[in-house]
């Protein structure tokens, strides 16, 4: 199979493996239709994880960055070389797997917690009121609340990059709680409170962490190394997963990032970046309608702009159909039909391949042993084979969690770590409102001026006037509306205005 771009191995076929003589039976996934997507299912302690790391390290070898999150912390054995053995060894001879030598991939390592990884970091204004409101579990109501925050924000000019700048908003709201629902909608105290309850309770469990700057730059997940080796970025999920909220919004943030942010690429012969989404029905769950349209229309797009989404579930109706039949390339490992959910599971999952005469799809998916799968993945013309019972190939890294020296060690190389590892806290929301209280305290707290005795004397004109020019603390001046309105004006010529994200909400905002 000669080609420009290699193919990546996924293991070899068991049940025809004459139907592949060109291969000599081993089955491939195709990179220029790996930006069609895929699915990666089965029930746990089949070998699902052992074949997202094939996929990966395949990925990295022909120059594909990869992100994916570690949920059991074995994913970060990618990083390290592991130790071959007979039984390894056998299966490798059986595959028929030329040139395997046990090595490490190049990886980055990423924590929003910061311990384990790089911190990811974005603003509170990048994430928006949609994103933000599922993070936060507010109800319809506090949602439309929120909505009317981030707007007074744009409005106001004022940065929301962190919680306190958030916080911050939220008591400017409830002080001008009358004058904002006259202008914006109701508004109503319970919400607000409920609001910031909300943002107490994410930022006891550490979710504070997320927000604040240096905030995430995209092209530092789509990095290659001097040899061409795509870098492969690894989230650790084993803390993160148990708030499956807070998991899940961020990795569709970051997902609708990539759709807001890339170009247009078309179909190239590999991807750009190969994203994967592990627990994806912890994304589905509990979710709106109108949010599992957005990720649909983001799933059905995102493949011209060069980036491969992978799902990794237990079951394949984990995802939604609109999804799931965008999944091009699939590996189905096994499922044990104990109840009448795990039966349908197990038809669902046979009714979405390509039908092999020779094969029971049914059956074989109970039947299946670990480190076997049935797979299609898309061929020529990108039409998907017919479903073979598959051998997986075995990473070449260590199937298994790494110690503490070795991350450690990991880390020390890392070509971001200068950037990420120390948070900057700039002038933002927090400190301008704190200013201008402080400000407004002072003023109030002055003793008048001679000219404004005069003033008094002649019925107030004097001090109509400098409040219309100069406002007060209640209301604004032409002075400063005049200076806001510059800034805006200024700020939206160097690239600050409002991006309306497919996932942001409707007063969402980019960068």
């Amino acid at each position: 199979m000669a080609q420009d771009t290699p193919s990546i191995l996924v293991g070899k076929a068991v049940t025809t493996p004459d139907a592949l003589p060109d291969t000599g039976g081993r089955v491939f996934l195709q990179p220029r239709l790996a930006n069609r997507h895929g699915l990666v299912a089965g029930a746990t302690g089949t070998g699902k994880t052992v074949t997202l790391m094939t996929l990966a390290e395949g990925f990295s070898r022909i120059g594909v960055p990869v992100f994916m999150a570690d949920v059991k912390g074995d994913v970060a054995g990618l990083a390290v070389p592991g130790t071959l053995n007979d039984k390894l060894q056998a299966r490798i001879d059986q595959i028929g797997i030329e040139g395997y030598t046990s090595e490490g991939s190049p990886v980055v390592f990423w924590d929003l917690y910061g311990k384990l990884g790089h911190p990811v970091r974005a603003t509170v204004s990048e994430i928006g009121p949609t994103l933000l409101s599922r993070m936060l579990e507010l109800n319809d109501t506090q949602s439309g609340v929120l909505d009317i925050v981030f707007k007074l924000a744009d409005d106001r000019g004022l940065l929301l990059l962190d919680l306190d700048d958030l916080r911050a908003l939220l008591n400017l709201v409830a002080e001008e709680r009358k004058s904002v629902s006259t202008e914006y909608g109701l508004v109503s105290t319970p919400s607000i409170g409920a609001i910031q309850r909300a943002l107490l309770r994410l930022e006891s469990d550490g979710g504070g962490m997320f927000f604040g700057e240096p905030a995430l730059e995209l092209a530092d997940l789509m990095r290659t190394t001097t040899t061409g080796r795509g870098v492969i970025n690894i989230l650790a999920a084993d803390s993160l997963v148990l708030k499956p909220r807070l998991y899940s919004s961020f990795l569709l943030w970051l997902l609708s990032e990539l759709f807001e942010q890339l170009p247009e690429v078309g179909d190239l012969d590999r991807p750009k970046l190969v994203f994967v989404f592990d627990e994806a029905h912890l994304l589905f769950e509990d979710s709106p309608p109108a949010l599992v349209q957005r990720v649909e229309q983001v799933v059905r797009i995102i493949r011209s702009k060069g980036v491969g989404v992978y799902f990794c579930s237990q079951f394949p109706d984990d995802v939604p159909d609109d999804i799931l039949g965008q999944l091009g390339n699939r590996v189905q490992h096994a499922l044990r039909a104990f109840t009448p959910r795990d039966q349908k599971a197990v038809r669902t999952a046979a009714e979405t391949f390509v039908q092999n005469p020779a094969l029971d799809v049914a059956e074989a998916i109970a039947r299946l042993g670990t480190g076997e799968a049935l797979v299609s993945t898309l061929q020529a013309k990108g039409v998907p084979m017919p479903v073979e019972q598959t051998l997986v190939a075995p990473p070449r890294c260590r199937m298994g969690a790494i110690t503490d020296a070795e991350r450690a060690a990991v880390r020390a190389g890392s070509p971001v770590g200068a950037k990420y590892d120390t948070r900057v806290d700039r002038e933002s929301a927090e400190e301008m409102l704190a200013r201008k209280a402080e400000a407004a305290t002072e003023q109030a707290a002055a003793p008048p001026a001679k000219g404004a005795e005069a003033d008094d004397e002649e019925g107030g004109l004097g001090q109509a006037v400098r409040n219309a020019v100069f406002g007060t603390s209640r209301r604004q001046g032409m002075v400063e509306t005049m200076a806001k309105q510059t800034a805006r004006t200024i700020g939206s010529q160097i690239g600050r205005q409002i991006l309306r994200g497919l996932l942001g909400g409707i007063f969402g905002k980019g960068r």
